[in-house]
Parts: C-alpha cells; structure tokens; sequence
C-alpha cells in the first residue's frame, strides 16, 4: 500500500498508544449499552438474511455483545489489545463465546480473512479515526474483498458539518486533534462517494450522537458484482 506524505504522521501513530491508555484505564468507556447505529444495523442484517457479521474498530465491544445477543455471529478487530481483552472478558461473563471470535488487528494490513468470507461488515466511527485517504481506500478494498456476493458494508463517521470540524490541531488532510487529545478524520459525502468504488451507495444517514452533539453519517451501501 502506497505512503501517504503526512507531517504529522508520528503523532498519528501514537494514537494506538493513546486509546490503549483510555480502555486500560476504563473497561466500558463508552458504556456498556449498544450504540444506536448498531441497532439499526441489526434490523437490517436481519431483514436481509445477514448472519455472519465482521465488526472492525470494534473497541470494548459494546457492539459486539449486542450483535451476539442478537444471533448473530461476529468477528470482532480492534487495534487496541485492552479492548480485544476486553471483549472476550465480556463474551465469556455473558456466555457468548461461542458466537464472538475477538482479534487484534490493524486494518492499515490485509485482512486475515478469505475471500467472500462475511456476510455484512460493520463499524462504528472506524472511517474517522485518524486514517487516511488512501488507507481507507484500502480498507475499504479490503472489506469488499472479504464479504460474499451482495454484501452489506454499514459504517458510521464524522463529518464536515460537526462542530468540531476545522477546530483544535491540524495534523494531516481533513483530520484535526480535539479535545482529549483525539485525532478525528472528519469526511465530506464527496469523500464517501470516493471511498465507496465497488460498492452501491444505498443511504446515507445523517445522525447525531454524545455531547455537543457529534454530526455523524451513517453509509449503508453493498459490494457490488465484477
């Protein structure tokens, strides 16, 4: 996968370090009750038939429990090893193990998947973490590559009209430091669209979430056929 020449590429990178630090320090930092998006993708899934689920950024797992809880299974990546520790904590407490595989795992690299693996790949604020353009046109890649035939991607972000766009540090194209010290990649619907080559674009949702409140889209779009 080719570079990008970003300046503040090192202070990027230490991001893993800092949401180590915040899940080490917090088992549910975000709760422990599921996400509004990830209910909502659930009623798609089931309504589409979609069983086999791939949930990347997948955090403490608050997602992840409610997917399982659902019937669904799920394989779960996070880069963060606290939060993959924490998932199993919380898989094997609430006796889902059976039903949420958790692994560690950075999604700058291939996906250690085969082809045509999931049937519905899902995540919540991946796409604004402090991520490239062009890595997340791999990412991107990479989870069409895995889903099967008429696969569902459904990913949320940030984007341009949050409030906290174009604040804080600037530290490399549309991404910006924030308070906490969080590096958010904040994306524009002309982005999503570049984004989502090979795909069909279904809907994108637009949603508020937290404090402030955070502006968010919600993309729900399917890999399309060769």
């Amino acid at each position: 996968m080719q570079e990008d020449s970003c300046a503040n590429r090192e202070i990027i990178q230490k991001q893993q370090e800092h949401w180590e630090k915040i899940f080490s320090g917090n088992p549910s930092k975000f709760g422990e009750k599921a996400s509004q998006p990830a209910m909502w993708a659930a009623d798609i899934f089931k309504k589409e038939g979609k069983t086999k689920i791939l949930e990347l950024g997948a955090g403490q797992g608050r997602d992840t429990l409610f997917f399982a809880k659902e019937d669904f299974e799920v394989c779960a990546l996070d880069y963060c090893k606290a939060g993959v520790l924490d998932i199993k904590q919380k898989a094997a407490e609430n006796q889902l193990s059976d039903r949420i595989k958790a692994l560690q795992h950075d999604v700058r690299k291939p996906l250690p998947f085969n082809d045509n693996t999931f049937d519905a790949c899902y995540s919540h604020m991946l796409y604004c973490m402090p991520l490239t353009t062009s890595e997340l046109e791999f990412v991107s890649n990479e989870i069409r590559r895995v889903l099967k035939p008429e696969g569902l991607n459904i990913f949320t972000t940030r984007h341009t009209d949050d409030p906290q766009y174009r604040t804080g540090i600037h530290r490399c194209e549309d991404m910006w430091e924030i308070q906490g010290g969080f590096i958010v990649h904040f994306l524009s619907r002309e982005k999503i669209t570049r984004l989502s080559k090979g795909y069909e674009i279904i809907e994108i949702k637009e949603f508020e979430e937290g404090i402030l409140p955070k502006k968010l889209f919600m993309v729900i779009s399917r890999k399309k056929n060769k």
